[in-house]
């Protein structure tokens, strides 16, 4: 049986953890600087985030809050796994990348930029981050399915890939954000 032990959601320049109030920020930031004070809130030492993009940060930050507690160290590395969906994938970030290149003249593309117009760079950071080498998964979908995460959540579960997850759904577009991300086991 499958347990959802901790959730976060991230929207509108709050974070709740468990339906709790974990962080606000003023409504008037922008993402970027909402991200930047809720990781300097945290005091968590990872100089590699602040070159992330805000996707990838979004993701880092919602996974960093749901492992306050530790309960990854209950498992091997090999036996926890990340397993996260968007509807958007890294189009914020692709398009900045593609404002970079579509103009002969002003031709500048940054490598910085390029290699985060992957939405599976999102569960690498995580993994990287905290040493995760089980399987893992990143879907694009039209809206949160939880209930699919879940199911291969426990396909891997039963075929003894995994015994642990993070999961959850981590989205950005041009106007809005939103994260609803969960640890099971």
């Amino acid at each position: 049986m499958t347990t959802k032990r901790t959730h976060i959601t991230i929207r509108n320049n709050k974070i709740f953890k468990n339906g709790v109030l974990f962080f606000e920020a003023a409504p008037y930031l922008t993402l970027k600087d909402f991200l930047k004070a809720a990781w300097k809130n945290l005091k968590v030492k990872y100089p590699k985030f602040y070159k992330m993009d805000e996707v990838s940060k979004l993701g880092v930050l919602a996974a960093e809050i749901l492992l306050i507690d530790e309960p990854h160290k209950a498992f091997n590395e090999e036996e926890v796994g990340v397993i996260l969906s968007n509807a958007h994938s890294t189009l914020v970030t692709d398009t900045e990348h593609w404002n970079s290149v579509k103009d002969d003249s002003n031709f500048f593309p940054s490598p910085a930029v390029f290699v985060y117009t992957l939405p599976n760079i999102m569960v690498g950071e995580i993994c990287i981050k905290h040493k995760f080498k089980g399987e893992n998964a990143f879907f694009i979908t039209e809206q949160y399915d939880a209930e699919m995460i879940f199911q291969h959540f426990n396909l891997l579960k039963t075929q003894n890939k995994i015994k642990a997850a993070i999961g959850g759904w981590v989205d950005q577009s041009q106007d809005d954000y939103l994260v609803e991300m969960f640890w099971a086991e």
